[in-house]
């Protein structure tokens, strides 16, 4: 088996929803195990929701995005607002602006409008209904 490194996100009790959103804008293959899915799992120290998404792989043409529902948490988990982003880098600003709109249509909103950055290459950033920031680029 190869290496692999891909980001992990811990959502407040909608990762289910988040990763079919995510499947529905990117593409891509969806692999999700709800903590109901399989068998008891002894010694843990809270009693998980079977509907909680116990973890879940979303492998997209561009690369893949792991998480599941942040569980055993006393506080709020937040999720927009902290200083992360995912970055994707698309193949022509016309898909990188299709998947801008695709959040956008889903509920999300425009954080930083899609353009020519002062590097050269076009950038732009939305939070998808979630919370979660998506950076898009593409190379000059």
């Amino acid at each position: 088996m190869s290496e692999t490194l891909a980001p992990y996100i811990a959502l407040p009790g909608t990762a289910g929803d988040a990763f079919v959103h995510w499947r529905e804008v990117l593409g891509g293959e969806l692999d999700m195990l709800r903590y109901g899915d399989g068998p008891p799992m002894e010694g843990m120290p809270f009693t998980p929701d079977p509907q909680a998404v116990a973890h879940a792989v979303l492998t997209t043409p561009a690369g893949q995005i792991a998480g599941g529902d942040a569980m055993g948490q006393d506080e709020e988990y937040p999720v927009r607002g902290t200083a992360y982003s995912l970055l994707y880098t698309a193949d022509s600003p016309e898909r990188a602006r299709a998947i801008i709109e695709a959040f956008v249509a889903g509920g999300g909103e425009v954080n930083l409008p899609f353009d020519r950055a002062p590097w050269g290459d076009w950038y732009g950033q939305v939070f998808d209904r979630f919370g979660v920031m998506w950076s898009l680029s593409v190379p000059a």
